[in-house]
This record gives structure tokens, sequence and C-alpha cells, in this order.
């Protein structure tokens, strides 16, 4: 696990990954890999069987135009993807990347990522994608799937990014939470950042003993610790703290019930996406 990944597409989002994953790269003192992938349904590495779309009577050179259609809309986004690649490498190297690594591969992309866990230390990408770039309060198709699978720190970005200086982590007491205070507290991702400590209230568990343990693992870590509880509905009472208090980066638990439960009830992770406006760094 030694490399920051950041996934570049053709959304309005790319920039501002290519930069997370240049900010990411530097503080961690890690290799940047900027990946392409292109997406198997939309561009098939074989052409499209169509033989059985073809009416009867219809001639054999229709089925060599339809297949060279398909080569021809495979070569332009390949070519559209390396020139996405040599962007993104351009501007890494403007903010002080040697020599980020490029990677284009063919197929689907969580599949991808998958196949790059092993050499993944944190994976950085969009929270929307060119499907669904500029749709209100909606989270790209891929982001859930990648979030659930791929057993890494992730970090989604909105539209745009700057370096934080002040972060938050959404704490609720679970194991994910408990060592993602250990991790805070040693890695050089945020080392001499602010961190405000808030979890929210749901009547039943304060929290203060855990919180406790918490602010001070955290200030051992060299952080300036402010702690909240807040009330409320999780998502509207975190959001509004981080807008009130100019917090630049969120840090929190991603899927921690069940499918089932979070069909009955609603998953805070996705309320958190949809409304975001400062990178959500997601722990598993």
């Amino acid at each position: 696990m030694s490399k920051v990944v950041a996934c570049i597409d053709g959304s309005v989002a790319a920039s501002a990954v290519c930069d997370a994953g240049v900010w990411a790269s530097r503080r961690l003192d890690a290799p940047l890999k900027l990946l392409h992938v292109l997406d198997q349904q939309r561009y098939p590495s074989t052409p499209t069987d169509l033989s059985g779309s073809l009416s009867l009577g219809a001639r054999e050179h229709l089925m060599e135009e339809l297949a060279d259609l398909d080569a021809r809309r495979n070569r332009v986004a390949m070519e559209q993807g390396k020139l996405m690649l040599d962007a993104a490498k351009a501007r890494a190297m403007d903010k002080g990347i040697d020599d980020p690594e490029l990677q284009q591969r063919h197929g689907d992309l969580l599949e991808s990522l998958l196949a790059l866990q092993d050499e993944t230390r944190l994976l950085v990408i969009g929270r929307q994608g060119t499907e669904h770039q500029g749709a209100s309060a909606k989270v790209g198709d891929n982001v859930e799937r990648v979030v659930r699978a791929v057993y890494r720190p992730i970090l989604v970005v909105p539209e745009t990014f700057s370096e934080p200086g002040v972060i938050m982590l959404a704490f609720d007491g679970s194991d994910t939470c408990r060592k993602g205070v250990e991790m805070l507290a040693a890695s050089p991702l945020f080392r001499g950042l602010d961190c405000h400590l808030v979890t929210v209230d749901d009547g039943q568990h304060a929290r203060h003993e855990e919180l406790a343990w918490a602010g001070e693992r955290l200030s051992d870590g060299g952080h300036q610790v402010f702690t909240a509880i807040l009330e409320g509905e999780v998502e509207p009472a975190l959001h509004r703290y981080q807008q009130e208090h100019g917090i630049e980066l969120l840090v929190m638990g991603a899927y921690g019930h069940s499918r089932i439960r979070e069909f009955l009830l609603g998953s805070t992770t996705n309320e958190m996406l949809r409304e975001a406006r400062v990178p959500h760094l997601l722990l598993r």
C-alpha cells in the first residue's frame, strides 16, 4: 500500500481530483498514480455483435461498417483518455509532483480499482462522474459501488478542491471511527491541522467518555482539538456545523450498517455525499 491513486475522467471534478491527489501525495510522501478507465459497456474492447438486430436481407457490408464504427469510437475514447491523463500529469507536475505515473485501463471501474487495491494507500475519486455532472444532489453511480467494495481510505471530492487547514471527524463510537481516530493521530496527511471532533446525540448515547478518549488521542498526535455534541438529524447537523466552523475536509466511517437496515432507515453515508460541498474522507 504505497500509492495515492486518483481517478481521472471527463467530469468537471477531474481537476479537483488531480489537485487532491497532489495534496495527498505530497503530505504522505507517496507516489501519485493518475488512472483513467474506459467503461466496458460504453466502449467494449471487442466489436458489438449486432447480427440479431439486422432485418432479413441486410447486406454484409452493414455489419462491417457497424464493427468499424465501434472500433473508431473506441480509438477516439482511448485517445481522449490519454489526453486527459497528459493534462492531469502536467497539472500535477506544475504543483510539484516530479513524475506521476499514468495508467489507462479498459473495463469496469470497480474491477480496475480492486485489481490495484494492494498498491493503493489512498484512493481519490470525484463525487460525480460524467453521467451526472451538474445534477444537483446526485452522486455518481460508481461512487457507492467503489466505497462499499474497496477497503482503503477513499477521498471523495466535489467540483473544487483547496488544501484543508481545518478538518472534522464525524465520530459515532464505532470500531471504524475508533480506527479513524488512531489514523488521524498518526497520519502525516493531517499533521498540524486543527481537528473538530463531532458527534450527534441520538438520545441514547451522548458518548462523553468515548469523545474524551478520542480527543486525548488526537491531542497526543499534535492536533488542536475542538469537541462538540450536536442534536438533530445526523446529516443536516453535521453539514450545518461544517459550514458554521469553516471545516474544509470531513472524515467519517462508510456504510456501517447492513444493506437491509440502510434500505429501511436510509444511509447516512449517501446522504452526506449528496450534500457534500467539501471533500469527504471515507474510512472502512
